[in-house]
């Protein structure tokens, strides 16, 4: 009878408040559990499991293979018993054999991760990781019960691909070692085990999980890492480890060590093998880079509860990675200050020069643009922006990168406005961000936000992840006006900060921290086809009043402007929020107080590019 009221609470709830929205049956449970609430916020049941890692990995400069040991204490706080357990090891992509959603050059394949002993809770298991994908669900004998602990211990290599991507080998001597150790997939309340496989196109999901590393790497090679360095006195030589020290409480970029002294092989301890420390918690990823030549940078930036360390590493020469520590520090404060306005939460960020334009927790690999330093600027945002969504959140990348891509991309034009000016930031993202999108005339692709990415491919993929999703954000923060929508921002980050939020947990976190039913702006945006082209339909004159009748016949409900022109040349503009399409998507009448005739008016929605612009304007 208790379980019978529940679901009727809970339906009749879900009738009242979230009628308008589609919602996956496999989420309508979620809701039903408890573990999820239609307020947006985690519900009394909500759980996530949560893994401790401790591992000891080797890179061998000469073979280029990474080999390791790894401890993995996993606690179960699902209230399921897991029979199986999914192992997720994305590396796994470079080989031949993978689904990938792109060409392979054969210089990315290799012969992928090799075990060399599986054990679970002292028990050996032969594991055969010949036939691995990404991610592989095995059966093993002891199940790990509810709020039940297990432990893995595996012994493990895999090759670093020829051919530097998200990571690899970016030259002979430099490498970027990402998703480079066995991991428990997730297991979560709304899907189970996560078993999207990893095809190099969409990202992650991973557990809020703690780590301690220790990397060998060999002599005269330096690394960067996620997480604080704890051994600097250990691995560095006296007058590198106190520049190092120094950059902790300074301003001013530095060189902790330039192409020079990094060749002369003074800057590390002189043995064979130098061991690296580093330990972060309640992160959801680990990885390092090494170089025995790369310039290493560094200074801090003061935030107001801690200093944090400001590091790049790049090719000697590189004129925009000699700026990079200057970037990085602008923002991390203007990140911590503005949008979201949450303090950066880490003690460290390392930006290091590869080919992969990726974000990591507390670690960017970018691709050098040296020859045009706004547009390598703005991957320096949209990188560093990523530390909130998808890594300060939890979000599920994989199957909605939406949730993370959109954010970067807001948030990347929103610092972009502070730091070249609204022309110039405007006109770059419309030529980088929108016009792709908006002059493709290929509507199949137009499918709505809430697609799975998983399923999505091309343009489609890029399209809803980055651009329109990205659009919605500055289209609601445009009618909520800047002080409520972060009120509603930091109300679901709030929320959410750790956990593992899925798009509804926004919608209703957003209603609720706003205290808007906004339901009709979900529907707008994430469960139509919509797009953006507005007309005007009639302009008619009354005494005193101009009317102008606005047709959306694209569907999106988006902020514009209308220029006005006087028939006595004076000109005025007047702002339109999407409010003006809340009750009715497809037209609104305007009424323009007007003591003398019109001569045009025109309708301009910036970077909310139209895609039939010449029916904007009407000469009168």
């Amino acid at each position: 009878m208790k379980k019978l009221l529940s679901v009727l609470c809970f339906m009749l709830a879900l009738s009242a408040f979230a009628q308008e929205l589609y919602i996956p049956r496999n989420i309508k449970l979620a809701y039903e559990r408890g573990t999820r609430s239609l307020s947006g916020a985690p519900g009394p049941a909500y759980w996530q499991n949560k893994g401790v890692y401790d591992v000891q990995v080797k890179v061998d400069a000469n073979t280029k293979m990474v080999s390791g040991t790894e401890t993995i204490v996993y606690t179960n706080n699902s209230p399921d018993t897991l029979r199986q357990v999914a192992i997720r090891f994305d590396n796994n992509v470079h080989k031949p054999n993978s689904p990938r959603a792109a060409y392979a050059e054969t210089d990315f394949l290799t012969s992928g991760l090799k075990i060399h002993s599986f054990a679970m809770n002292g028990n050996q298991y032969e594991v055969d990781a010949q036939d691995w994908g990404t991610v592989t669900l095995g059966a093993f004998e002891d199940a790990i019960l509810p709020k039940g602990k297990a432990t893995f211990t595996i012994s493990w290599e895999y090759p670093l691909s020829v051919q530097s991507d998200r990571e690899g080998q970016i030259d002979p001597e430099t490498f970027y070692v990402a998703y480079s150790y066995p991991r428990i997939a997730v297991y979560d309340d709304y899907n189970g085990w996560d078993m999207l496989a990893h095809n190099g196109r969409q990202e992650f999901y991973n557990d809020f999980n703690d780590y301690t590393f220790t990397i060998a790497a060999p002599k005269n090679y330096v690394v960067w890492a996620t997480g604080t360095f704890l051994n600097p006195e250990e691995v560095l030589m006296p007058e590198f480890l106190k520049r190092f020290k120094q950059s902790l409480s300074s301003d001013t970029r530095m060189h902790i060590a330039n192409e020079q002294e990094m060749k002369s092989g003074n800057v590390t301890q002189p043995k064979e093998w130098n061991v690296w420390k580093f330990k972060a918690d309640h992160l959801t990823d680990f990885c390092f880079a090494m170089s025995n030549h790369y310039v290493w940078d560094a200074a801090s930036v003061q935030l107001p509860s801690k200093r944090v360390s400001v590091q790049a590493a790049y090719k000697s020469g590189t004129k925009d990675f000699e700026q990079y520590v200057g970037w990085e520090q602008y923002c991390i404060d203007w990140f911590s200050r503005h949008w979201p306005g949450v303090e950066y939460p880490y003690t460290t960020m390392t930006a290091v020069q590869g080919f992969a334009d990726m974000e990591y927790p507390m670690m960017i690999n970018d691709s050098s643009v040296p020859d045009n330093l706004l547009d390598a600027r703005q991957t320096v945002d949209h990188e560093i922006a990523h530390t909130y969504f998808p890594f300060y959140m939890g979000t599920n990348e994989a199957r909605y990168a939406f949730m993370d891509e959109g954010w970067a991309t807001a948030f990347e034009y929103l610092i972009g406005l502070d730091e070249n000016g609204e022309a110039t930031t405007k006109k770059m993202f419309q030529d980088f961000r929108v016009k792709g999108w908006i002059s493709d005339p290929s509507a199949e692709q137009d499918q709505p936000l809430i697609s799975m990415s998983s399923q999505l491919s091309g343009a489609g993929y890029g399209n809803n992840s980055y651009i329109k999703s990205a659009l919605s954000y500055l289209a609601l923060k445009d009618y909520l006006g800047d002080a409520l929508f972060k009120k509603a921002l930091h109300h679901y980050m709030n929320n959410w900060n750790g956990k593992h939020p899925i798009p509804w947990d926004y919608f209703y976190s957003m209603n609720t921290g706003s205290g808007k039913n906004l339901n009709w702006f979900w529907q707008n945006w994430f469960f139509s086809n919509n797009y953006i082209d507005l007309k005007i339909n009639t302009v008619k004159s009354v005494p005193g009043i101009i009317e102008v009748v606005v047709d959306n016949i694209g569907g999106f409900a988006i902020p514009f402007d209308m220029h006005i022109t006087f028939a006595d040349g004076k000109s005025a503009t007047i702002h339109y929020t999407p409010q003006v399409w809340e009750k009715n998507s497809k037209q609104t009448t305007l009424r323009i107080p007007a003591k003398q005739s019109l001569k045009k008016i025109e309708l301009d929605g910036g970077i909310f590019m139209d895609y039939t612009p010449n029916d904007n304007v009407k000469a009168l």
